[in-house]
């Protein structure tokens, strides 16, 4: 996972010049909420120990997953879902699309939306509303 270290001295690096905004499908959950069946994918790439925690170093390195900022408690919001088993009409989904925020920004976050009602792929789009 050094390109995980290496990524995150980047990030951290950039954040002393100008505020950062990291978007993408980051392949990971987080946290159990983030994932519909956290105990049956424990051990499960996106869902591993050490995925999370390269996660949890990234945010304690001075930045913040802009959905938890807002909604730490809210559940059953994910932005993939599998092809297999009627995943999406199930909701049986996880959360790996995120915005992370420096931590100097995050009073900025007006909203961090998931559009799971927008079809088209196995992921659905998520949005930052922010005012920088």
């Amino acid at each position: 996972m050094k390109w995980e270290n290496d990524f995150r001295e980047y990030l951290k690096q950039l954040k002393t010049n100008k505020p950062v905004i990291l978007c993408g499908d980051l392949n990971v959950a987080h946290n159990e909420i983030d994932l519909k069946n956290p105990s049956t994918n424990r051990h499960n790439t996106g869902f591993t120990d050490e995925e999370r925690n390269q996660m949890t170093n990234l945010l304690n390195a001075g930045f913040v997953d802009s959905f938890r900022y807002l909604y730490p408690d809210k559940k059953d919001c994910y932005s993939w879902w599998s092809y297999m088993f009627h995943a999406r009409e199930k909701n049986a989904g996880w959360r790996i699309d995120y915005f992370i925020v420096s931590d100097n920004i995050k009073e900025k976050i007006i909203d961090s939306k998931i559009h799971s009602e927008i079809f088209g792929s196995d992921h659905c789009p998520v949005e930052l509303d922010i005012r920088l």
